[in-house]
């Protein structure tokens, strides 16, 4: 055995791993983004006085807070809300976000040649009080635009909103296609692509491609008992948490975050209201694009 020649090696290798190490702390830090809002500074927008007394009887059985915070949203953001709906997320992370950023609301188009698919049972609140009774609006897209000029009039500093109308097959605009966005949102309407048989693994690599390197989707849902998939969607409006992550992962997402300020063990999961009346268990996701 050559001993000199062994340690001369371990040397050169030793100094290889110096030199990379010095080298690697001359390298100047890739920029900061903003950082995500403060508690403080979500709690001042949910308490917002120019928010719709609709909104916050959401507000009691959505904890905006917790949400916003798990998020973790940013000032300057680009923003999805897949299947929108009427705003409510959407006006959250639009005011959350700012308007240094944009936050797009998505809604399926109606096709006046098909009716659109029904669950086999409405899907039912929670236990905390509804929102009043009022005439829904036309479509998604109106609501939005409601939004966006109430936010306007009201002076409020919100990233603009913009209604986009495209299949849940592939909601993102073509202009955001390509690793164009920050965040992409799906909250409490996963479980209905069951029923309506959209095909869920096209939409999610679709939302994939859209995402930049880091980029989040977080989903949040009624949740199901384990072994029952998506097959209750339109009954129980539930879906199974595990049957959902391996979805998505199936697109290339990684899970980093589980959030359970929605949990609630007590309830049994078998029926679509909870009996007795309770809060639905439900489960929050984060998953990032690696």
């Amino acid at each position: 055995m050559n001993t000199p020649s062994l340690i001369s090696r371990a040397a050169r290798t030793a100094a290889l791993a110096i030199t990379a190490a010095l080298v690697a702390c001359a390298l100047p830090a890739p920029p900061a983004g903003p950082p995500t809002l403060a508690t403080q500074q979500i709690a001042q927008i949910v308490a917002s006085p120019d928010r719709t007394a609709a909104d916050r009887n959401n507000d009691l059985r959505r904890k905006p807070e917790a949400m916003l915070a798990f998020i973790g949203v940013r000032p300057g953001m680009v923003a999805l809300d897949v299947s929108a709906g009427g705003g409510y997320t959407t006006e959250l992370l639009a005011r959350a976000i700012g308007p240094s950023g944009t936050v797009y609301g998505q809604s399926q188009p109606r096709d006046p040649n098909r009716a659109a698919p029904m669950p086999a049972n409405p899907e039912s609140g929670s236990a905390a009080p509804a929102a009043p009774a009022a005439a829904p609006p036309r479509t998604s897209a109106t609501a939005l635009a409601e939004r966006e000029r109430r936010l306007r009039a009201a002076n409020v500093a919100a990233a603009p909103i913009a209604a986009v109308e495209r299949r849940f097959d592939n909601p993102v605009p073509p202009e955001l296609a390509d690793g164009k966005l920050d965040l992409v949102t799906l909250i409490f309407n996963y479980h209905d692509l069951g029923f309506m048989r959209v095909d869920r693994a096209q939409m999610n690599a679709a939302i994939f491609r859209s995402l930049k390197r880091g980029g989040h989707y977080v989903i949040a849902d009624h949740s199901g008992r384990p072994g029952t998939g998506i097959s209750e969607s339109g009954t129980l409006h539930r879906i199974e948490e595990d049957f959902l992550r391996r979805e998505v992962e199936a697109a290339g997402f990684k899970l980093v975050a589980q959030g359970n300020f929605l949990r609630n063990p007590a309830d049994p999961r078998d029926q679509n209201t909870p009996n007795p009346p309770q809060p639905k268990d439900e489960f929050v996701l984060k998953f990032v694009k690696p």
